[in-house]
């Protein structure tokens, strides 16, 4: 399934198309094949911190609190979700990965991007995690 905003058809080869590869049913693919893309959006890490300083204290709202700030980039550049191509998931601790699966599928439903999640000692102590994306229209 390919996901764009429109979803183009094949018949017409101009029209943007991501489409995932070997998705996984988990919300990420092994890879994503991008065609006809005008423009790229290359998001910076993005982190569990609102506009005021505010760092939620458990993990599931600061993970939704990262992706929401990661879709107000996207938003600022004329996409959504459907647009994601690639995520990089930086986590503060290996333990976390449980609860990220169905978090993020929470929040990306069927939309399958390429996914890497690295264990990293992550700039500020109080974030759990750190969202890259790179998003394509």
């Amino acid at each position: 399934m390919a996901f764009a905003m429109p979803l183009p058809s094949r018949s017409n080869p101009t029209e943007m198309t991501i489409e995932p590869i070997a998705p996984t049913g988990l919300a990420y693919a092994q890879a994503s094949l991008v065609s006809a893309a005008s423009r790229w959006l290359f998001v910076s890490g993005q982190v569990p911190e609102d506009a005021d300083g505010r760092i939620p204290d458990d993990y599931p709202s600061q993970y939704r609190l990262a992706w929401r700030n990661v879709e107000a980039q996207l938003h600022a550049a004329a996409m959504t979700f459907d647009n994601l191509v690639k995520i990089t998931i930086f986590l503060s601790d290996r333990a976390l990965i449980a609860q990220s699966g169905g978090l993020r599928q929470s929040i990306l439903g069927d939309r399958s991007p390429a996914l890497t999640i690295v264990i990293a000692g992550i700039y500020d102590s109080r974030w759990l995690l750190e969202i890259e994306a790179v998003a394509a229209a």
